[in-house]
């Protein structure tokens, strides 16, 4: 009795270090969907999804049509239409150093919006866009301020570019040196710990190929995975 839960105990402080990969994340709790059931095969899926996810992002210039995509792929909506949920009480100012990034002086106007990009009742995502509207047309300034627009669909008709500044995983599903030792297996059927924020983004926006006109720094949340897992496979 005592060796099997020695074994346990060690196959458990094996993997929470993946569920517990930065001290400042926000709560893990067990995912309810279909086929999330913790165990060696869904942990490696779910390192896939999210580095395919993270491929996609980092190789389109805009994240709002990356999720809406997403969210039709995966059936996370019964319409697969981003929208953004604009909090207008919160206000960021720019410090130097976005201004900097950003090419504009200390006396430049910088517009800032914080809004949740949602699929259906899922926040897929939150951002902190800061923006010069001098580099904006009227009306995309006034979707900007005045609606729930993503600010990618506002400002489509620049055909802009993105440059990511940093790419970081805020979770991984297997430890580091994974794939050189034995893979655990699942001793219950307890579904897969996930963190509520699992990606983050830092990124600039340009027009005309190289004025820069936004910096956005997007974190991207657990209901990305609001879907069942290989349903055929969890219905045996």
């Amino acid at each position: 009795m005592k060796h099997k839960k020695s074994t346990a105990a060690r196959a458990l402080a094996w993997m929470l270090p993946a569920a517990l990969l930065l001290a400042g994340q926000a709560r893990a709790d067990a995912w309810s969907y279909a086929g999330w059931q913790d165990g060696a095969d869904t942990r490696v899926k779910a390192l896939a999804l999210l580095q395919s996810l993270n491929a996609t992002l980092l190789s389109n210039p805009s994240a709002t049509r990356t999720l809406q995509q997403w969210c039709g792929e995966h059936q996370l909506a019964a319409e697969p239409r981003i929208r953004a949920l604009r909090d207008a009480a919160t206000r960021k100012p720019a410090d130097a150093d976005i201004r900097r990034q950003l090419q504009v002086g200390a006396d430049e106007p910088i517009g800032y919006r914080r809004v949740q990009l949602a699929c259906g009742e899922r926040v897929l995502s939150e951002a902190d866009n800061w923006y010069v509207p001098s580099r904006l047309t009227a009306d995309m300034n006034r979707l900007l301020d005045t609606t729930d627009t993503p600010f990618g669909a506002a400002v489509k008709a620049l055909n802009f570019s993105r440059r990511t500044e940093s790419a970081k995983l805020l979770w991984s599903p297997l430890p580091q040196g994974w794939e050189s030792r034995p893979l655990p297996t699942a001793e219950s059927k307890r579904g897969l710990e996930i963190p509520e924020h699992v990606l983050q983004h830092r990124a600039v926006l340009y027009k005309d190929g190289n004025t820069p006109f936004s910096l956005v720094v997007e974190t991207y949340r657990r209901d990305l995975f609001a879907f069942a897992l290989n349903p055929k496979e969890a219905a045996k």
